[in-house]
């Protein structure tokens, strides 16, 4: 082949591969999680001033358009089901693209489960891999997330997983992730309006210690470092739930690493009263995840926590918010109608039923 002729070649090969990424962004499984990262690339560049990373602990307990409606605080959640420990740092990477956050959150429950239970489902580890951008880093997690044994090739070109989507085409609201930049009009938050009532936890505040699985140990050791490297601030929480008292004292040794590395941890298990939650009505699936009325106070004690011991810029009324305003607009109201609805699910015993019981 002539050497003009290899050049129109490769030009070609590139045009066909740039064609592709929208179809590939677009055919991408729809849902909250995509439409959470989507919405958190769509934010104008430095403007989030929490980035919230973990699993689904964050998106349906702390409301991004209330927390910004009371303090001018901008926070997105990075949060996708069952996200692995192994994802953090290199979410980290990822936000730092585009954003330059005062303080990342990280919520820690998956890491008391060992990696390769998480790993069987591999559909968790996508959740965070498909919805990544293509770019280097993207690259980056898949080769720490995803064994050399997997189709690492599905997941590096995910088109090759999602080729027969065709019917995300035919969604108008899909269309707006061609560039995989389409807003997210609650912030990623994700509000959930059924009951799971269940008995309050005794293991909250309990003593003692339990070592985590140690490959989730040595994450978080890495991430500690790439963290204290960059000179990033970080706050680790645990959301209130149903923990058992070996959960209880997993987060005690964990909080003693964090601690020595010189970065705050938050074990809301240990503060039930000062929240007010309410196990039998603040639960939407029987204490694994708030409803949107313990959302509100799951937030409203974050909140209350950020600002004794960090500083923030009160940034509303800036023209650069506009969407941030809308936001707790539409969160106010949504979130009083679903309100009701737990009102009205709670006086008539009406129950979620969780799938396979």
């Amino acid at each position: 082949m002539k050497r003009k002729d290899f050049i129109k070649s490769v030009i070609f090969i590139g045009i066909f591969l740039l064609a592709l990424l929208p179809v590939s962004y677009i055919v991408r499984t729809n849902g909250d999680v995509k439409d959470r990262f989507s919405g958190f690339y769509a934010e104008k560049e430095d403007t989030i001033d929490i980035v919230m990373i973990g699993s689904s602990p964050v998106f349906p307990y702390y409301s991004a358009p209330m927390l910004w409606g009371e303090t001018g605080i901008a926070a997105y959640p990075l949060s996708s089901n069952v996200q692995r420990p192994a994802a953090m740092k290199y979410l980290v990477k990822e936000a730092e693209k585009t954003q330059s956050p005062s303080l990342y959150i990280f919520e820690m429950r998956m890491y008391t489960m060992k990696d390769e239970d998480l790993r069987a489902n591999m559909a968790y580890t996508r959740g965070v891999t498909d919805n990544l951008r293509y770019s280097a880093n993207r690259v980056e997690t898949i080769q720490a997330m995803v064994p050399a044994s997997e189709d690492r090739l599905s997941f590096y070109i995910d088109l090759f997983k999602y080729h027969t989507n065709w019917k995300m085409f035919a969604l108008a609201s899909e269309w707006g992730n061609w560039r995989y930049r389409k807003e997210s009009e609650l912030k990623g938050f994700f509000i959930k309006d059924e009951v799971g009532p269940t008995a309050r936890p005794e293991a909250g505040g309990a003593e003692g210690e339990l070592a985590i699985p140690p490959e989730q140990e040595a994450y978080l050791k890495e991430l500690l470092a790439y963290l204290r490297e960059n000179e990033l601030q970080a706050l680790f929480i645990v959301s209130p739930y149903g923990e058992s008292l070996e959960d209880q004292q997993m987060y005690n040794y964990m909080s003693g690493i964090v601690k020595e590395a010189g970065y705050n941890f938050l074990n809301m298990n240990n503060y039930y009263d000062e929240i007010g939650i309410v196990f039998e009505e603040d639960f939407a699936d029987y204490a694994s995840h708030t409803n949107v009325v313990g959302a509100g106070k799951c937030t409203a004690f974050l909140k209350d926590y950020l600002l004794e011991n960090y500083s923030f810029e009160d940034k509303r009324g800036n023209s650069a918010y506009v969407s941030w305003d809308k936001a707790y607009e539409k969160w106010k109201t949504d979130a009083e109608a679903a309100c009701a609805v737990v009102a009205e699910r709670i006086a008539n015993e009406d129950y979620a039923v969780i799938e396979g019981e």
